[in-house]
């Protein structure tokens, strides 16, 4: 039906963060099993399947024949970390186009089972052109964050004790789940601390390298309304990608300031609206300029924003990442976009752990960076909204 609204109705996240002697192809059809056991669906049932570069072989060609999938439409949208918050919005697309009605999203992957070397290198036989211009001199995933934070303190007087208020929040979010990696929590001072990895950036400014993925099953309103399980409308979506504009990079601005205005735009809400934020955390610095680029506060202003318990859940001024987030709960296949799905949907749905549910939570926000917040990036933001 053409027009019809899109609506998650199942969620999985993989409790596991460490799965040696697994192949990439189980993992995703595990999550994918969870997602469509939580919906009420099986995998007859699916006609859409969406997948990024972390599926295996021919992606979604090969994952369909894998899982025995009989679809009618694909996506295989790659954008990094953000793109399942991507397939989400495409999904939702998809949908109201009529081109299907229940889609399938996976993400999964097992870092940890090979080299944790961030150091980019050459994928085999897909040389990109900027390899040339960046790979000799030694690019490296923390590097290319810390340059974007150096900036920023020089441009604002941004601090590492304002950076290190999201690792803190984040820690205090994790103690109360039972499957993060750190569940201990953490002071400021612990942060700066911490040995340093790329100035200004500590070790505990960085996210985690976990095994894992996770599973979204978003649906047409027809099929929404003949399941049981508690819906969570798509009510916006707004994506953009951004690049160095051939040597030129604000490094102080993200794609966020492009994607959720769009995303608001459609969703009819404003920033003010939104009770609860899943933003993509790959590092501290991710975090605070992404809470400026949507709209939390001006420009610059983020430190200030972040100091003094404001993302702590239930009561803080933005509860945010409250499963402890990249930093401290999951972050797998090195790609975070799927748990914000996930945690932002358990908000709405009130299955939040009992300590950071946000009271009555009706509009949720899940925005994913993927790329590097320093040269080329993919953005993307939804927002979701509870259905009476």
């Amino acid at each position: 039906m053409r027009g019809s609204a899109a609506y998650v109705v199942g969620i999985f996240e993989h409790p596991a963060r460490s799965l040696p002697g697994r192949t990439a192809a189980s993992v995703h059809a595990e999550v994918a099993r969870g997602a469509l056991a939580d919906a009420g669906l099986e995998f007859s049932d699916v006609d859409a399947y969406f997948c990024a570069g972390d599926a295996p072989g021919f992606g979604a060609v090969s994952m369909a024949e894998y899982m025995g999938l009989r679809l009618r439409y694909t996506d295989t949208t790659e954008t990094g970390g953000s793109s399942p918050i991507a397939h989400l919005g495409h999904a939702a697309a998809a949908i109201a186009d009529g081109r299907c009605e229940i889609a399938l999203i996976t993400l999964a992957g097992l870092p940890r089972q090979r080299s944790t070397n961030q150091r980019l290198e050459y994928p085999d036989g897909h040389e990109a052109p900027e390899d040339a211009f960046e790979l000799p001199f030694g690019h490296h995933t923390a590097g290319l964050y810390a340059l974007a934070a150096q900036r920023h303190m020089h441009e604002y007087g941004t601090t590492s004790e304002d950076l290190a208020e999201i690792k803190v929040a984040a820690s205090r979010h994790a103690s109360f789940n039972e499957n993060a990696v750190l569940r201990k929590e953490v002071t400021v001072e612990d942060v700066v601390a911490s040995p340093l990895v790329a100035d200004p950036l500590h070790r505990l400014d960085c996210c985690l390298i976990t095994d894992g993925g996770g599973a979204v099953v978003v649906v047409s309103e027809t099929v929404a309304r003949r399941l049981s399980r508690q819906a969570v409308k798509v009510l916006g979506y707004g994506e953009a990608t951004v690049h160095s504009a051939g040597g030129r990079p604000d490094l102080t601005h993200s794609g966020a300031v492009r994607s959720a205005p769009e995303a608001f735009a459609r969703a009819g809400v404003t920033v003010a609206d939104v009770q609860y934020a899943s933003v993509y955390d790959s590092f501290t610095i991710t975090v605070l300029i992404t809470l400026e680029d949507i709209g939390f506060c001006a420009k610059g202003e983020g430190g200030r924003f972040v100091r003094d318990g404001a993302l702590l859940a239930p009561h803080g001024v933005l509860p945010l990442n409250t499963d402890g987030g990249g930093l401290c709960n999951n972050h797998p296949a090195n790609r975070g976009g799927i748990t914000k799905i996930v945690e932002a949907v358990r908000q709405v749905r009130g299955e939040a752990h009992p300590a950071v549910q946000v009271p009555s939570c009706s509009i949720a926000l899940a925005h994913g960076s993927g790329g590097w917040l320093s040269t080329r990036m993919g953005s993307a933001t939804v927002v979701l909204g509870g259905v009476d």
